[in-house]
């Protein structure tokens, strides 16, 4: 009988490997199921991995990792904070969706003005509107104990309702022949959040180099980075040491909304370059698996990204080529997820084997 035996102290082996391992298992299985849809395994993940980054059309794929990244890595880096303090904000998909809104219409406002400083207001709008949107998790807890996590992931629905409202409403194109959606805003300077097309760069881009880099400043040089870590690692500690659970828990979950507000601003003045139907998809969500599978260390958050942006590349290529469902590439970038939780079991418990018989 196989058991489960806690480690004295975590491995740090195991800890270093749990992602690799998780990957190269999401590889494995991932190739199953590509062979029981009836496609080359092989020829599946090498079109994933290798194809966006040294396939014949890699030059078109290759600036796509920075568009498909950087919303991933700036979310992501936003809800680690909350996880290491032991607070879950799982709603940052409705944050993402609330910024992109407010941000786009601050912009929106001032059409046609071309103005220097029309951007930068979208991007305070952007900022704005996730923290906002994030307060409400945040106040509850802390005023009547509920729990963070319903409450965030349920404001989802609510932040896609306003979406859908907003494309089909206030924000609907008037020049638009009755098509649901805003204008565009790569047609309007001042409110575009491109620096060159051509390598993918935009100021999201920036944004989510500045967010790991503020990270890991704040977790390792400064005194509240070592409350976050110390109310995740010894809650009981952290009471004894002056750490005030309540503050905490509204500066992780506001500083994890307004990122992702960040986000969809940049989104939307950028790739996206509009409000519509099917703005949101499903970035913040995806981040929870980014953040995991970095660790919650914003170097292995950085990576993580630029990997998840392989696979979305990668899973799109794989649909047109292969003729892959897209329900298929969702379940190959889950497994990533599920396989890093399992085997992130190694790093404080060993496999033992018993001889004793089952009870």
């Amino acid at each position: 009988m196989i058991m489960l035996e806690k480690r004295p102290q975590p491995s740090r082996v195991w800890s270093m490997a749990t992602p690799l391992v998780a990957v190269l298992a999401t590889m494995f299985f991932g190739g199953l199921l590509f062979m029981v849809l009836g496609k080359n395994p092989v020829e599946a993940i090498k079109t994933i991995f290798y194809e966006p980054l040294f396939g014949e059309f890699a030059f078109y794929y290759r600036p796509q990792l920075l568009v498909k990244g950087a919303p991933l890595v700036l979310i992501a880096i936003g809800l680690s904070l909350g996880f290491k303090a032991g607070i879950w904000n799982i709603g940052a998909e409705g944050q993402y969706i609330v910024g992109a809104l407010v941000g786009a219409g601050v912009g929106l406002a001032f059409y046609p003005l071309e103005a220097w400083y029309v951007f930068p207001l979208m991007v305070i709008g952007g900022a704005f509107g996730g923290w906002a949107w994030a307060m409400i998790p945040a106040l509850l807890k802390v005023r009547f104990g509920t729990n963070e996590i319903l409450v965030s992931l349920m404001l989802v629905y609510v932040a896609e309702q306003f979406l859908a409202s907003m494309s089909l409403g206030l924000m609907k194109n008037p020049d638009g022949f009755g098509f649901p959606g805003s204008r565009n805003l790569n047609d309007y300077a001042s409110a575009n959040s491109w620096i060159s097309q051509d390598t993918g760069m935009h100021w999201g881009v920036v944004a989510a180099f500045i967010a790991v880099i503020f990270s890991y400043i704040l977790l390792n040089r400064h005194m509240l980075g070592f409350h976050i870590r110390l109310t995740g690692e010894a809650p009981r500690a952290a009471k004894f040491a002056g750490v005030n659970p309540k503050r905490l828990v509204v500066f992780v979950l506001g500083m994890s909304g307004a990122l992702a507000g960040l986000a969809g601003l940049f989104e939307v003045a950028g790739p996206s370059g509009q409000i519509s139907l099917n703005f949101n998809v499903g970035y913040g969500f995806t981040a929870i698996i980014v953040a995991f599978l970095g660790r919650l260390h914003p170097v292995g958050i950085l990576l993580a990204g630029g990997l998840m942006a392989l696979t979305y590349i990668g899973g799109e290529i794989a649909q047109s080529n292969l003729g892959l469902p897209a329900s298929a590439i969702q379940v190959f970038q889950g497994m990533l997820l599920f396989f890093l939780l399992a085997v992130d079991i190694l790093t404080n418990y060993r496999l033992r084997l018993s001889a004793g018989k089952v009870a």
